[in-house]
């Protein structure tokens, strides 16, 4: 999902440097406000393990494959824009030392994976929470709907990003995308769920932070 150099047009790739620079710049005010400062060392902790995560593949279907993008999880533990900046920290490193994504597409990149990955998210599993607030455990659900759903929606985004640039046409696109994310958001729900688990045997006040019900 990561977008290289040269596959956006110029204005599209603008307009999401400046999406992207508004909500980054949003979320470290969010977070210099409201934020405990006690909690401060877990956006570096949460960074470097989406950092880690991401850099294990795992297989799809014909030949495909892909990776935990974590989103959904980091704004789990510390809220929609502190799980922002952790997603813009990661997507940074890779793109200034691994040449994973490109500069001019870093701001797509932070769009659609931090700012539909975790402020969008957020929101979603906040919905499930909220509809099923009554059903035990129903964070994990919460976390795997969510988690499927915003990984189909970047990808998706992507695609049309790609189409609008002209690049591919979304006819193409967009069902390529969709389709293999569809089975990756699987893998992403997985993932999770397992991560949370392990949180709730040793911090379950990290879950009942944002309004996790049930646990």
């Amino acid at each position: 999902m990561h977008i290289p150099d040269g596959f956006l047009d110029v204005k599209t790739w603008t307009t999401l440097w400046g999406i992207s620079g508004i909500g980054v710049s949003y979320a470290i005010k969010k977070v210099e406000k409201e934020f405990d400062r006690k909690k401060i060392p877990l956006i570096g902790v949460s960074a470097a393990f989406v950092f880690a995560s991401q850099m294990l593949n795992f297989p799809v279907a014909g030949g495909t494959s892909g990776h935990f993008v974590g989103g959904v999880l980091v704004a789990i533990l510390l809220g929609p824009w502190a799980g922002l900046l952790v997603m813009t920290q990661v997507l940074a490193i890779q793109c200034f030392i691994f040449q994973d994504g490109g500069l001019t597409a870093l701001g797509a990149n932070i769009f659609n994976m931090g700012i539909v990955g975790s402020v969008f998210g957020y929101y979603i599993y906040k919905f499930f929470i909220k509809i099923m607030r009554n059903i035990q455990n129903n964070v994990f659900i919460s976390a795997f709907l969510s988690s499927w759903i915003t990984i189909i929606f970047s990808a998706s985004f992507c695609a049309i990003e790609l189409s609008i640039s002209g690049t591919s046409p979304l006819s193409l696109v967009l069902p390529m995308m969709a389709g293999v994310h569809a089975l990756i958001g699987i893998g992403e729900g997985l993932i999770t769920i397992l991560v949370l688990n392990f949180i709730k045997k040793v911090r379950v006040d990290l879950l009942r932070l944002q309004g996790g019900y049930g646990i």
